[in-house]
């Protein structure tokens, strides 16, 4: 069986790493590379950076952020916000990232999900959902959460499996920040229904949170922030932990 993954997401702003809830209400975390580091070195499988506020000068202090990440930091990144066209993808490939995570655009041009996979391999390709469980089922929401779509989270999950992304990163908005466990129904409807691996986002709290997204949630990754950001769980604690409840993860 794969080892499951623990993923530190860092979101930036004005190259600084911040955190929020419910995605607002921003406050500072640290600088990013240096932090980057510091998960490497814990043991992190992966990391995630976040450009949340892509206007046109963040994309160029971003895509020198992606550099300078690349050159310190030794585990696979994938970077998303604002990322538009196969150029921008491009570019932060370039840059020296890993992967690549659509969320907005996505929605937008759909084709683009076939684009990327066609060009650079479906592996290059995270499609980001953010979804909010309404009163009439989950829907997708872009523009950093703050606009509705019709599309509603499992139609747009198995379509952008069938385009060629490589990943589903699933963020429950309801969840996200909160600290309450991640939305484990969910995740693991989505986990049947997709056949590419889901990363779970939104929620984490404790070191049982992850372990349920790995149990409950079937997730085949845990993203958290603000409990790695803060000093609330260390990376190696919560890897022992899971170990220690029959979850293989890479210590």
């Amino acid at each position: 069986m794969l080892a499951k993954r623990i993923i530190p997401c860092l979101d930036v702003k004005d190259g600084e790493t911040v955190k929020g809830t419910h995605f607002v209400n921003l406050r500072q975390a640290g600088d990013p590379v240096e932090l980057g580091k510091e998960y490497s070195r814990q043991g992190a499988d992966e990391l995630v950076y976040l450009d949340i506020t892509a206007t046109s000068d963040g994309r160029k202090t971003f895509t020198d952020l992606v550099t300078r990440v690349a050159r310190e930091i030794n585990i696979p990144f994938t970077v998303g916000g604002g990322i538009e066209s196969i150029a921008d993808v491009e570019r932060l490939l370039y840059a020296g990232a890993d992967k690549i995570s659509i969320n907005s655009a996505a929605i937008r041009h759909p084709e683009l999900i076939d684009e990327i996979a066609k060009r650079f391999g479906s592996q290059v390709c995270v499609c980001a959902i953010d979804a909010r469980n309404d009163a009439d089922g989950w829907h997708c929401y872009i523009k950093g959460g703050r606009e509705r779509t019709s599309l509603r989270l499992m139609d747009w999950a198995r379509e952008v499996a069938d385009r060629g992304a490589g990943e589903i990163l699933f963020t429950s908005m309801d969840h996200d920040g909160v600290k309450q466990g991640f939305a484990n129904e969910a995740l693991a409807e989505l986990s049947t229904e997709v056949a590419i691996p889901v990363i779970a986002s939104g929620g984490a709290g404790k070191k049982e949170h992850f372990r349920d997204a790995f149990t409950l949630g079937k997730a085949d990754a845990a993203l958290a922030a603000s409990v790695f950001h803060f000093g609330e769980i260390t990376i190696p604690e919560l890897k022992q932990y899971l170990r220690r409840e029959g979850i293989n993860v890479r210590i």
